[in-house]
């Protein structure tokens, strides 16, 4: 019995495998996304990470599975999530919920499609990387 299970397993994780052609579309959409976020964050400084920011009408972009909220035309925070939400990637709804009054490192990010309104994942925050402009001498 085992011997017949064993190749219809491998066929189906030989059906499951990445092609070359698909592997380099994500590799070029991936290219694509670091290069917005590199012109996004540019002539802004990385400060120290923080657990924790205050939420209020803060601009969101999303880049992939990175976050960035943007507090001022001096200061945005970008939050490299845990993965898992997939539709960050599909311009899904983000819905956070917070029970301390801030977005902290661990609170539970879900995504919503837009059109059928079905959750289409969930993920978690990481740290907060201020970036800020510097100022003027």
């Amino acid at each position: 019995m085992m011997k017949r299970i064993m190749p219809l397993a491998a066929l189906l994780l030989v059906g499951c495998a990445t092609t070359p052609a698909q592997q380099a579309r994500a590799d070029a959409e991936q290219a694509r996304t670091d290069a917005k976020l590199a012109k996004a964050l540019a002539g802004l400084e990385p400060g120290q990470p923080q657990s924790c920011i205050r939420p209020g009408q803060q601009d969101l972009k999303i880049f992939g599975d990175k976050l960035l909220y943007r507090e001022s035309g001096r200061r945005m925070y970008l939050n490299q999530t845990s993965g898992g939400c997939f539709g960050l990637k599909r311009d899904d709804i983000v819905v956070t919920r917070s029970y301390s009054g801030q977005l902290c490192r661990g609170d539970i990010v879900r995504t919503i499609d837009r059109t059928s309104r079905f959750p289409s994942g969930t993920c978690s925050f990481g740290d907060f990387v201020p970036y800020t402009r510097p100022a003027r001498r």
